[in-house]
């Protein structure tokens, strides 16, 4: 609930259904139309609105924070406080995709997060030594393959860990997400020329890191 900062914003367990929200907002996208009913809503004073737009984009946000701040506590509370700015600036809306919004809210998060994490340095990337939030492996996937996967996305995270925020985010959002420089650009709230220079020199970055441990990645 919104009431207390350290209990879960979400109270709902199961998705929504699009057809659930009768849209009177123009929308060629059934999600989107169900995003701009659930934000207009929740401006009018409906908590349980938000909430279901929370329970619709937890995963997702959280998805995106926790490769920008690879301390799982740090990601969850980056996204919690995501939500948060997203319930008090609720008025700053001004359309497009609900998604998008949320979307910029949680990297700015992220990157306040980033800046604290190197005012009060601790241990840094402790998730960097937890192999539990990886991807469960198959049936079809043998110890050696599994150890290899493994390694290489340890090594990839520990190179991600140490190259500039600006360029992990850029990196991120475009080798990972998908998004394109535009969106990136919007997201980030730099110009698209900036975006490509920290993809770009991020990239270097990364290989410059992963010089040692190119081995992993030659099939």
């Amino acid at each position: 609930m919104l009431d207390s900062r350290r209990l879960s914003i979400a109270v709902r367990r199961t998705p929504l259904a699009v057809e659930d929200r009768r849209s009177t907002t123009v929308s060629d996208d059934p999600v989107q139309r169900r995003d701009l009913i659930l934000l207009d809503q929740a401006r009018a004073g409906d908590l349980n609105a938000f909430n279901d737009l929370v329970l619709c984009y937890q995963d997702l946000l959280y998805a995106l924070v926790v490769r920008m701040v690879p301390d799982r506590d740090q990601a969850s509370d980056a996204v919690q406080e995501a939500f948060f700015s997203a319930y008090r600036n609720m008025g700053s809306f001004r359309g497009g995709s609900v998604r998008s919004w949320l979307s910029r809210i949680a990297i700015n998060a992220a990157m306040d997060a980033q800046r604290l994490r190197k005012r009060r340095p601790a241990d840094p990337y402790p998730e960097l030594e937890d192999d539990s939030w990886q991807p469960p492996a198959t049936d079809a996937d043998d110890p050696v393959t599994t150890s290899l996967r493994s390694e290489r996305h340890r090594a990839l995270n520990d190179a991600l860990a140490r190259i500039t925020d600006d360029q992990r985010a850029a990196i991120v959002l475009f080798d990972v997400e998908g998004y394109d420089y535009a969106e990136i650009a919007q997201l980030t709230g730099v110009s698209l020329g900036t975006v490509k220079s920290r993809i770009h020199r991020g990239r270097l970055a990364l290989r410059d890191r992963l010089a040692d441990r190119m081995d992993l990645f030659r099939e």
